[in-house]
């Protein structure tokens, strides 16, 4: 099945899963997916149309669902998309997941939407992919420095969005030549644009070789490994963080130029994009510090995270300020 195919009949399983099974009503739906009401009524004569509704909602569905809403009530999101665990590489994956992110967001774009745009190789597919599916021009503003991964890459036929980034490197050499970086009228701008944007898209880094901050030349091998005897699981926007979910105090931490964890977590509508096994603890954290508004991920993911993950905590809601 085609990803576009994929994603639209998922959205009808949705659909049809709360309309069926919890008796939402037709507004209710179009509330929680963020999609049109005559949408949901397209979504749920197609079903009839196409044999998913049969008084049973097919098995691959049903178990997806059923993962979602598990994921939602134990870490206290508004939302999670669960996709097939495809292929048997991380390529394949995080290639999977950005499709599916992708199309999950330009359903609920609106025009002249503003959108934040996290760090990493996985966010940088959602914004390739997404650029070349909208019909306007989305508006993409950048959550930390780093201009290069923000940039069209080589199989983007079309890049249809406008570029506000952080004029700056990721990391710097010093905490002095951040706070000197972080006055320049070029850089307030475009953390006052971040304010105002209407949703946010984020990666989630793990510990391992593989990570796109080390592929990259910014941190080393011995960085991490310092990282990791400092109590670090994974990053998010580059924050390595122990997990809780808490930030770990380290040099890195000191010269990056990312908008802070605090102010993250303060944003509405932040979706965290991310899968794979060497993922679960750091996305498990980002979860616990209560980070993300939705997820999107894969089945084999989600269900770790739901073994992993232990007793709902009370008051698993996120934050808002």
């Amino acid at each position: 099945m085609e990803q576009a195919d994929e994603y639209e009949h998922h959205l009808m399983i949705k659909t049809t899963w709360y309309y069926y099974m919890e008796n939402y009503t037709q507004q209710n739906i179009s509330h929680l997916l963020g999609i049109s009401r005559a949408r949901v009524i397209h979504l749920l004569e197609k079903a009839r149309q196409t044999g998913i509704i049969q008084f049973s909602i097919r098995q691959e569905g049903d178990r997806r669902m059923q993962l979602e809403r598990a994921l939602i009530s134990r870490f206290g999101l508004q939302d999670a998309f669960v996709v097939p665990a495809e292929g048997d590489t991380l390529e394949n994956l995080n290639a999977s997941i950005a499709r599916a992110a992708a199309m999950y967001i330009a359903s609920r774009l609106d025009d002249n939407c503003f959108l934040n745009m996290g760090y990493g190789d996985t966010p940088s597919r959602v914004l390739n992919h997404l650029a070349t599916m909208v019909e306007k021009p989305v508006n993409v503003v950048s959550l930390t420095g780093g201009v290069n991964y923000y940039l069209p890459k080589g199989f983007s036929r079309t890049f249809n969005a406008r570029l506000y980034l952080l004029p700056a490197p990721l990391l710097l050499s010093s905490p002095q030549m951040v706070e000197a970086l972080q006055q320049e009228p070029s850089v307030q701008e475009i953390k006052q644009m971040v304010k105002f944007s209407r949703m946010s898209v984020v990666g989630v880094g793990g510990m391992s070789d593989e990570a796109t901050i080390i592929q990259n030349g910014i941190l080393s091998k011995t960085d991490f490994t310092v990282l990791s005897m400092q109590g670090a699981v994974g990053d998010i926007l580059s924050h390595f963080i122990d997990r809780d979910g808490n930030p770990v105090g380290s040099d890195v931490e000191q010269r990056l130029m990312s908008t802070p964890l605090e102010d993250l977590r303060k944003m509405e509508n932040v979706i965290g994009v991310a899968g794979g096994e060497r993922k679960v603890d750091a996305i498990l954290a980002v979860l616990r510090g209560k980070y993300l508004d939705a997820l999107v991920t894969d089945e084999t993911t989600a269900a770790a995270l739901l073994e992993r993950g232990g007793e709902q905590d009370p008051g698993t809601s996120k934050l808002k300020q």
